[in-house]
């Protein structure tokens, strides 16, 4: 069994019974044998390592939260844990990980009919299909709920999509697109499962990207592009839909962000017993500690948030709120701890070497996506105060 994680400072994982805790450390294995040794090589390429998709498959861990795919169902904990894990390694890996069996089967889980459910989730979850989730567009980010312009007609026995999509994870290889669109007749968002061959469909990679660069974002445009109404999510029928997906992967991302600043003040901690000056290591003087005790305080009361969290998506009690919260407070407890852990690195923190730069860059996206502090702010402040304050 792999031990504990340094950072776990107080015992989390404990929480976890026998049979999850073997799992969680199957996966930590893989992880540090297959993906942490690659992992700042492609994110310098910018490429997807497409050669481990078979290993993640035999994992056997993808979309085992719904009904439609077989073994056990793992707990809100033990799917926090693993996102988290993936992300301690490599953020980019976690947020294809969360793209394809979060939001991808997802959508497919929650908004599609039984039929499409036993079409889609099996070979999703043997990751023999890729999927990926095209819901923001280039002009339409934190409001796309009232300003998409992605639209969908009807048009006999099929469905014609027309507009674009930016920022779509996976979208270069992925083999179902759930896009979303609005309903030309009725105003609504509604979901729809496209194939990556459709015509009218092209996805084209982003280039430049700072952060997460091992994430194969496009640019999505639908031009005329035919679905038939078999491919339309029979149980999404305005955004309202939408948001409770969002709602479910917006936790995943406050563990994602547990994961990042966990790895972020390891990393600092090993460095400090390694890296001397002045004839003694950096870890005995008293400004570097004081770094580390609040990058570990930070890391600390996050993982005790989204713990908690976990325990209330088990219980049925958890509210939009609840994981806009851990959100926003996870990722900006996230941005001080790699900042201060880059710091104690000094000008080591800038290069890949150590692995700090990746990571503080990479945090930059988790604060942004899944929905910005901002927003997240304004939907805790409308549940504490009963005022909506978006516009």
């Amino acid at each position: 069994m792999s031990e504990l994680l340094t950072g776990d400072f107080y015992s989390f994982e404990e929480l976890l019974d026998t049979d999850e805790r073997a799992v969680l450390h199957r996966v930590r294995e893989f992880l540090r044998s297959e993906v942490a040794p690659i992992a700042n090589e492609y994110w310098a390429r910018a490429e997807f390592p497409t050669e481990l998709v078979k290993s993640y498959a035999e994992l056997g861990i993808a979309g085992r939260a719904y009904p439609d795919v077989q073994g056990p169902k793992p707990t809100s904990l033990l799917s926090g844990f693993l996102a988290l894990e993936m992300a301690h390694t490599d953020a980019s890996m976690a947020t294809f990980f969360g793209v394809h069996s979060g939001l991808a089967m997802g959508s497919i889980a929650d908004c599609g009919d039984a039929a499409q459910r036993t079409r889609w989730l099996p070979p999703m979850s043997r990751m023999e299909l890729l999927g990926a989730f095209a819901l923001t567009e280039p002009e339409g980010g934190s409001d796309v709920a009232g300003g998409m312009r992605t639209t969908a007609r009807r048009s006999g026995d099929e469905w014609v999509l027309d507009g674009r999509k930016r920022w779509i994870g996976n979208a270069t290889f992925a083999d179902l697109l759930v896009v979303w669109a609005r309903d030309v007749d009725d105003g609504q968002v509604k979901g729809f499962v496209v194939e990556k061959d459709t015509p009218g469909l092209t996805a084209t990679k982003i280039e430049n990207k700072i952060a997460l660069r091992s994430v194969q974002n496009a640019d999505v445009v639908l031009d005329g592009c035919r679905v038939p109404e078999a491919n339309r999510l029979q149980n999404a029928r305005s955004f309202r839909d939408t948001a409770r997906i969002l709602r479910a992967t917006r936790s995943g991302v406050a563990w994602q962000a547990v994961g990042v600043m966990l790895a972020a003040y390891e990393i600092a901690l090993r460095y400090a017993g390694e890296r001397e000056q002045f004839g003694r290591p950096i870890a005995a003087f008293q400004l570097v500690q004081d770094l580390l005790v609040r990058m570990l305080g930070n890391v600390t009361s996050s993982f005790g948030m989204v713990v908690r969290l976990a325990q209330l998506q088990d219980a049925g009690t958890y509210r939009d709120e609840h994981s806009a919260l851990a959100k926003a407070h996870c990722t900006s407890r996230m941005r001080e701890v790699v900042g201060w852990a880059r710091e104690l690195l000094a000008g080591n923190g800038i290069v890949l070497d150590h692995d700090i730069g990746r990571f503080v860059a990479d945090a930059e996206a988790l604060y942004s996506y899944e929905g910005t502090r901002e927003i997240n702010s304004l939907v805790v402040g409308r549940a504490i105060t009963g005022h909506g304050a978006f516009v």
